[in-house]
């Protein structure tokens, strides 16, 4: 039976969705193909008729897990909006959160391997990383005095470093204090006003 165009589209971002989970939980090289289209109830034949590769598959799925991740940032934001960036890292820095491995953040979860994939997968990574500084920079105070793209930079760079290993380890203390003393450090940085002040002192 031949299935319509509607059908097929369908299908597609079935596949996109059960790998950006599926490849955040064991990494891109992690799990087959085989495996990726069963987890999306279709066989393997299946994915040369959607995909010109694993390559693009693995892009468009980060793509996906990225534009999610997004959305929880923002979402976590409007929940606070006179504090949204407190709002992002309670959430972000939270064993919630380090749990989540299929569902959580991507570049936590694929940034190294990313990092041996091709050019398209990491231009992939380099917009969805670029869109989350944006954020952050808007959040601690574009307007001021100070640079808030590289204290976004240190904010992301903290908060990514802190979930990697605190999933990293077995001891669920150890998890807790290094999510704890990242969120410690972030708001301890000056932004808004405070920045503004600094950089003129």
């Amino acid at each position: 039976m031949r299935v319509s165009r509607v059908q097929a589209e369908e299908n597609r971002q079935t596949v996109i969705s059960v790998a950006s989970r599926l490849f955040r939980q064991h990494g891109f090289d992690g799990i087959g193909l085989k495996d990726l289209m069963a987890g999306a109830g279709m066989t393997q034949g299946a994915f040369y008729k959607q995909f010109e590769s694993k390559d693009d598959l693995a892009a468009q799925a980060s793509s996906r897990a990225l534009e999610g991740a997004l959305e929880r940032w923002s979402a976590a934001a409007a929940s606070r909006l006179d504090d949204p960036l407190s709002a992002v890292i309670d959430f972000y820095l939270s064993m919630d959160h380090c749990a989540e491995r299929a569902e959580g953040c991507a570049v936590v979860a694929l940034g190294s391997d990313a990092a041996r994939q091709g050019p398209e997968v990491k231009a992939v990574f380099e917009a969805g990383i670029k869109q989350h500084l944006a954020k952050l920079a808007a959040w601690i105070g574009a307007e001021t005095g100070g640079d808030p793209d590289n204290r976004a930079m240190a904010i992301l760079a903290t908060m990514v470093g802190a979930v990697l290993i605190a999933r990293a380890v077995n001891d669920q203390d150890l998890s807790r204090r290094f999510l704890s003393a990242a969120a410690n450090s972030v708001m301890a940085q000056p932004s808004g006003a405070a920045a503004c002040a600094e950089h003129r002192q």
